[in-house]
C-alpha cells in the first residue's frame, strides 16, 4: 500500500489545534498539517488523525523524543510516527531562535 495520507503536527506559541489546520492535496497524496501550542494537544490530534485516515505523523522537532514516545504510545503503536531532528550543525542557530 502506497503513502496517500501524511499528517505532520507543528508545535507553536498561539496555535489552536481547532482552527490551525492546513490540507495539502495533489492527486497521489494528501498531506494534513496541525498547530498545537503545547506537546499535549499532539496527543488528542494524533488520536483524531489515526481515525482519519492518517497512514504516518511526523512531529515538528519541538517535540524530541520523549513527547515522539508518547504520541507513539497515545495511538498505541497504530501507524509510524517519527519526528524532525537537527544536528550539530544546526546547534547555535536553533538556541539563537529560541534563547529568549
Amino acid at each position: 500500500m502506497a503513502l496517500q495520507r501524511f499528517g505532520f503536527i507543528v508545535k507553536g506559541a498561539g496555535y489552536e489545534p481547532s482552527e490551525h489546520v492546513v490540507r495539502l492535496d495533489s492527486p497521489l497524496i494528501s498531506t494534513t498539517m496541525v498547530g498545537v501550542a503545547t506537546c499535549e494537544q499532539a496527543l488528542p490530534v494524533a488520536r483524531q488523525m489515526v481515525a482519519d485516515g492518517i497512514q504516518l505523523i511526523e512531529l515538528c522537532g519541538g517535540f524530541g523524543p520523549l513527547w515522539t514516545a508518547r504520541v507513539i504510545e497515545a495511538i498505541g503503536g497504530a501507524i509510524p510516527v517519527g519526528s524532525v531532528s537537527y544536528g550539530p550543525e544546526s546547534i547555535d542557530q536553533m538556541y539563537a531562535l529560541f534563547a529568549s
